[in-house]
């Protein structure tokens, strides 16, 4: 079986398997040359991020069986492939990191860490005794998106003795899971609102000039999911308006460029699309890489099969 995967390092992660069971070979993008003929490609790991082009590839790849993210999310891929490949996602592999940065950011924000580098970079000694900066501790959190991810972060936040919200796209009254139609009634009693949501023809867009409305005034919303499930201009609008702060660690449009509004938004902290990125991260992707092709080697079910119900 011919296995394509986009970094060097990977080769040396993958297991040992059966002796000329896989043929494993890089590829690392459209801007590099391939390998060898895409037509005999079963096993397909592509770029992280993948967009566009490299979407395409599947229609020269006419033996491709499996297609195996190394993101978490698929929305650039549904509905691009051929019905006959097996899209699986990367759930799992993101779940610690992502988690620990949405942690690390609310907690980074409340403190006012931004506001004192932004001090520290000019040599001014801004502590001031009688402007104390915010705490966790009650404060009423809403996770929107209550899968592994989403899970992970309540876990977190639980010891600062927040309050947690979860909602999901449908309720889970068992779990303690809120469903996504009672989002009106929720919105006004969080503190904080965190977004962890898959891209879906659902959720783009979803947090819009009146789901923002709803929110309460200098409440922090904090995006882990995708740039597009928020509507840009109307959180500009927000954020303009000083009514509310935002953390992000995506955009929309993304990246974001030169002289865009949200660049110079004091009550906005940005990340670069950079919370999963760890120093571990590529080993535990590929122990899941490696896992699935052993999985297509033995005839067994994948895991993380994407549906178009996402």
């Amino acid at each position: 079986m011919k296995v394509w995967i986009p970094h060097e390092g990977g080769v040396a992660l993958l297991p040992g398997f059966p002796q000329g069971a896989v043929q494993v070979e890089v590829y690392r993008g459209l801007d590099t040359p391939m390998p060898s003929d895409p037509a005999g490609v079963e096993f397909w790991t592509p770029p992280f991020l993948s967009q566009g082009g490299v979407v395409s590839m599947t229609e020269k790849m006419t033996s491709l069986r499996v297609i195996q993210l190394l993101s978490a999310g698929a929305d650039a891929w549904i509905g691009k492939i051929p019905g006959e490949v097996t899209l699986c996602d990367a759930r799992g592999v993101h779940t610690s990191p992502v988690a620990e940065w949405t942690v690390a950011v609310i907690l980074g924000y409340l403190r006012r860490l931004p506001a004192f580098v932004r001090a520290q970079e000019h040599q001014q000694w801004s502590y001031a005794a009688h402007t104390p900066t915010d705490t966790l501790y009650g404060k009423r959190v809403l996770i929107l998106g209550a899968g592994s991810i989403g899970t992970a972060i309540c876990d977190r936040l639980a010891p600062f003795e927040a309050k947690l919200i979860k909602v999901a796209r449908r309720a889970r009254p068992a779990d303690g899971v809120h469903g996504v139609a009672e989002l009106p009634a929720l919105l006004p009693a969080a503190d904080i609102v965190v977004l962890i949501v898959p891209l879906t023809p659902q959720t783009r867009g979803l947090v819009d000039a009146a789901f923002l409305a709803r929110m309460r005034d200098g409440a922090l919303l904090v995006n882990a999911a995708r740039g597009s499930v928020v509507d840009t201009g109307a959180l500009v609008a927000e954020l303009a308006s000083g009514r509310l702060h935002a953390v992000v660690d995506v955009t929309e449009p993304e990246p974001l460029p030169p002289g865009h509004p949200l660049w110079t938004m004091e009550n906005l902290l940005l990340t670069p699309h950079v919370a999963s990125s760890v120093r571990n991260l590529l080993r535990r992707a590929y122990e899941l890489v490696g896992e699935q092709i052993g999985r297509v080697l033995a005839g067994a079910p994948l895991t993380n099969v994407v549906t178009d119900g996402y």
